[in-house]
Formats: structure tokens, C-alpha cells, sequence
């Protein structure tokens, strides 16, 4: 392998890696909805991957095109930046709405007493939540559709750093370095989430939260938000 192809493809390595470590929106969203869905490990799996995909082919389809049609970085970018306030805007809404309609839930699934008499000398009382007693009424009457409204916040999501990476080994007419570069960075890229996803989940399972059980929808979609929020106005 050439030196200079060597340490393009390094580049392209540590860029995926530094790129998706420093976006919590890559990871806290996939942590944070597994546990409030209950997803299992394989449904945690296989969303986080679809939605790396999605991520990462996005941007590699933008640059060929770019590549093809001879379009100037600067452009490329510029088109990029819309896409990552598009796809911010839309996991800070998601996550605001989810975030309320999780707190509604946990209203509903407060604990609370009622008093019965039966005819007996002594009234007697039970507890339960308003969302246990109408369970058989919602059980499976729609699909989930979190994995899918993820799936396409991804797809929006740019990967900044990828587009010049193509466009460097393009300039110098190497279709095959053009392939290289962008199966190095989507693989780091999306193994990088897959293991930070998996290492969250995991801990998750073993902290303490059976109490705060009821709010984890909202606080799912406070972290969505929060993500949102911090793409935004932080530029994460």
C-alpha cells in the first residue's frame, strides 16, 4: 500500500473515530431509547447500525455526486451545514415532544388508592396506575415508530470530515482510494457508535432506576432534546 494512501486511510480512521466520540447526538439517543422502550440487544444492534448506515451513506452519496459533477468543497459544505441543522432541529423536536408525552405518561402511571365497599362491614382499598388498567386496550394497536423517526434524523445527519477525505484521492483520479477512504471511516464511524451504545446500555441495566421507572420516556426525550439543543448552540 502506498505511504501516501496509508496515511489517508489513517486519517479517514481517526477523523470516524474522534467525529463520533465527540457527538453525544451519535450515541445518547440509541442509550437512552433502548432503555426507555426496553429494547433488547439485538433491536439496539440492528437501529444504531441502520442509522450509522444512513449517516454515513448520505454523506459518501453527496460527495460522489459532488465528485461526478465536479462541485467545488466549499459548496459540498455549505450543503452539509443545512442538512446538520435540519437533522438537529428535527432530534431537538422529536425529543421535546417525546419528552412531553413521556411526562404525561408517568402522570398516568402514578400510584394512587381507591376505596371499595363490598358490603362488608369495612371498606377496603387497592393501588394502581390509570396506564395498567387500560394496558390491554393499547398492546400492540400501532408499531414503533422511534427506530424509523432516528433513522431518518441520521440520515440528515452529515459527516463533516468525510467529504474532503473523498474529494483529495478523487482530485488525484484514484476511484479505488475514493472507495477505501470511505469504508474506513463509515466502518469506524459505526463501530464506534455500536460500542458506545452497547457500553451505556449495559450500564444502564445495572444502575439502581427501578423508583424513577415511570419517567424514563421523558427523560429519553429530554436527552434527545438535549442533544438537539447542544448540536445547535454548541456546534457539537
Amino acid at each position: 500500500m502506498p505511504t501516501e494512501l496509508a496515511a489517508l486511510l489513517a486519517t479517514a480512521a481517526s477523523l470516524g473515530l474522534i467525529h463520533t466520540l465527540l457527538g453525544p447526538d451519535h450515541y445518547v439517543p440509541f442509550v437512552a431509547m433502548s432503555r426507555a422502550g426496553a429494547w433488547s440487544m439485538p433491536k439496539t444492534v440492528l437501529v444504531t447500525v441502520l442509522a450509522g448506515l444512513g449517516h454515513v451513506l448520505s454523506s459518501v452519496v453527496l460527495g460522489l455526486v459532488g465528485i461526478a459533477l465536479g462541485t467545488a468543497v466549499t459548496r459540498l459544505e455549505g450543503i452539509e451545514s443545512i442538512r446538520g441543522d435540519i437533522a438537529a432541529w428535527l432530534l431537538f423536536s422529536f425529543g421535546l415532544v417525546y419528552m412531553a408525552w413521556g411526562l404525561r405518561r408517568a402522570y398516568r402511571d402514578r400510584s394512587h388508592t381507591h376505596a371499595h365497599q363490598h358490603g362488608g362491614p369495612e371498606p377496603h382499598e387497592h393501588e394502581h396506575t390509570h396506564h395498567q388498567g387500560h394496558l390491554h386496550v393499547h398492546v400492540g394497536s400501532r408499531p414503533n415508530l422511534t427506530p424509523w423517526v432516528l433513522f431518518v434524523i441520521f440520515v440528515f445527519g452529515p459527516c463533516e470530515p468525510l467529504i474532503p477525505l473523498l474529494m483529495y484521492p478523487a482530485a488525484r483520479h484514484a476511484p479505488g482510494a475514493v472507495v477505501l477512504v470511505a469504508a474506513t471511516f463509515g466502518l469506524v464511524t459505526i463501530g464506534t457508535m455500536l460500542s458506545v451504545v452497547l457500553l451505556g446500555s449495559y450500564g444502564l441495566q445495572h444502575l439502581p432506576t427501578t423508583r424513577y421507572e415511570r419517567f424514563a420516556h421523558a427523560a429519553a426525550g429530554l436527552s434527545l432534546a438535549l442533544c438537539g439543543a447542544a448540536v445547535l448552540w454548541l456546534g457539537l
